[in-house]
């Protein structure tokens, strides 16, 4: 594996990782729909469950998104071998989405819905996946777009 591909998919495991985790203490620490306030009316933890994309949109469409998560995963390991050595910032916001999308796509598989916790009152709650994405594509946007 050359170095390109391990910033990529250390990225994605790092995020995956991170994702899952936090997922993880959620489900075992709090009720669905509980919530606690971490900074009173600003930064709450929320455990909600989510079968639309991120940020609470498109709700009840997980088998789209299911077979959405597995055609983005797909397309970009087939189109790894174009982004070039150099092009650093572009290998970690690969890697944030692929991490990005495995987990949230974990979630769907095994509970049929995305587990989502931070909850900024003012934005939908959502999770680590969900930021590893907006923040990908918001970078891929850049970055491509300077291509």
């Amino acid at each position: 594996m050359n170095k390109k591909n391990i910033i990529i998919f250390l990225t994605g495991l790092l995020i995956l990782l991170l994702d899952q985790l936090t997922k993880f203490l959620i489900k075992q620490n709090f009720q669905l729909s509980h919530s606690t306030p971490i900074i009173k009316n600003i930064l709450h933890v929320t455990y909600i469950t989510n079968t639309g994309s991120a940020f609470g949109l498109f709700k009840g469409f997980n088998l789209f998104f299911v077979l959405f998560s597995v055609i983005v995963v797909v397309t970009i390991v087939y189109n790894l071998k174009k982004i070039k050595n150099n092009e650093r910032l572009l290998q970690f916001s690969v890697g944030l989405l692929i991490g990005g999308t495995i987990g949230n796509l974990i979630d769907r598989l095994l509970y049929g819905a995305v587990v989502d916790f931070i909850d900024f009152r003012i934005w939908p709650v959502f999770n680590v996946a969900d930021s590893a994405v907006t923040i990908s594509i918001i970078m891929l946007i850049i970055l491509l777009w300077k291509r």
